[in-house]
């Protein structure tokens, strides 16, 4: 970081002295070259703000992001999956690598919820803003006559913990389901017997894995994400700011989210709580999220 800076002032102390000798004598080239600089300055300034935001102190780490449709039937879990997409998308687009850990496919269309593992440096100071309730207006692609609905799901964040973590998990403050996945097999998860489900019955959290070829690889993966929920949670309780990490329990349904993703009657992506939006919805569904989480991390350090 500071070697980065140190090249970057070098830079800019560069142009300024060309661009003293330009006020002297101009030179098409020069000028020209000066030119491009100015604009790569910029690109590595704004970048360079954007990484000093992220001073949480466990921003750095890799981060477990889980997408569950709500309120709206079929049309929340074809939601869920737009979500679920946008969100790889902008992963491909940072360079991070994504595991999926679990799938659950919706009755008709799109996913009841999807877990996966972003390992990538920033991604959980980049996506813990993400955490909350997405509300989608559109004409429903399966309503026969057409009709304007609205649909919710909600993402949750979390930071990957080192694995040596101690969190002391009894036996008995554990329910441990194993089933069949319902993943869509390779595309996704397997689809062997080995899927885990496990339930911490004081805090009533609940993970599942379905990703590992064997009962054990799942249960070991399930049980290290309960570990950093956890850890997670002791982390609010010993700061008393659980309001900032973790974000007010809310409902998936209508007032309780945290952005509007509207197509009809007009386009727009509007973040409720920093007021930044855009009319670019197709773009924002691809992947383009950086708008949104830059104003986010400036609105927490403001």
């Amino acid at each position: 970081m500071v070697n980065s800076i140190t090249e970057l002032k070098d830079k800019i102390n560069s142009n300024i002295d060309l661009c003293e000798l330009l006020t002297v004598e101009y030179d098409k080239e020069m000028y020209s070259l000066v030119e491009k600089d100015v604009s790569t300055i910029k690109k590595e300034l704004d970048n360079l703000r954007l990484i000093l935001l992220l001073n949480g102190k466990y921003d750095k780490n890799n981060c477990i992001l889980e997408v569950h449709s709500g309120a709206g039937g079929t049309e929340a879990c074809d939601w869920a999956e737009m979500l679920y997409r946008m969100y790889l998308r902008y992963c491909e687009s940072k360079h991070y690598k994504v595991e999926v850990l679990d799938y659950l496919e919706g009755e008709e269309a799109g996913i009841k919820s999807a877990s996966i593992l972003i390992k990538g440096k920033n991604s959980y100071g980049y996506l813990k803003g993400e955490k909350g309730v997405h509300r989608l207006v559109r004409l429903s692609p399966f309503d026969s006559n057409n009709r304007r609905h609205t649909s919710f799901a909600s993402v949750e964040v979390t930071p990957q913990f080192d694995q040596t973590i101690d969190v002391e998990i009894k036996d008995t403050d554990l329910k441990i389901d194993v089933y069949r996945s319902s993943g869509a097999g390779g595309q996704h998860v397997n689809t062997t017997d080995s899927a885990v489900r496990i339930t911490h019955l004081p805090t009533k959290i609940v993970v599942t894995c379905q990703n590992e070829r064997s009962q054990i690889q799942n249960r070991e993966k399930a049980l290290q994400i309960l570990k950093s929920k956890l850890q997670l949670l002791e982390i609010e309780k010993q700061q008393e700011q659980m309001q900032k990490i973790k974000g007010e329990h809310k409902n998936i349904e209508f007032g309780s989210q945290i952005r509007s993703y509207v197509m009809h009657p007009y386009s727009m992506v509007k973040d409720h709580r920093t007021g930044v939006e855009t009319s670019n919805v197709d773009k924002v569904l691809d992947g383009n999220l950086d708008i949104f989480i830059e104003a986010y991390l400036k609105e927490e350090l403001s």
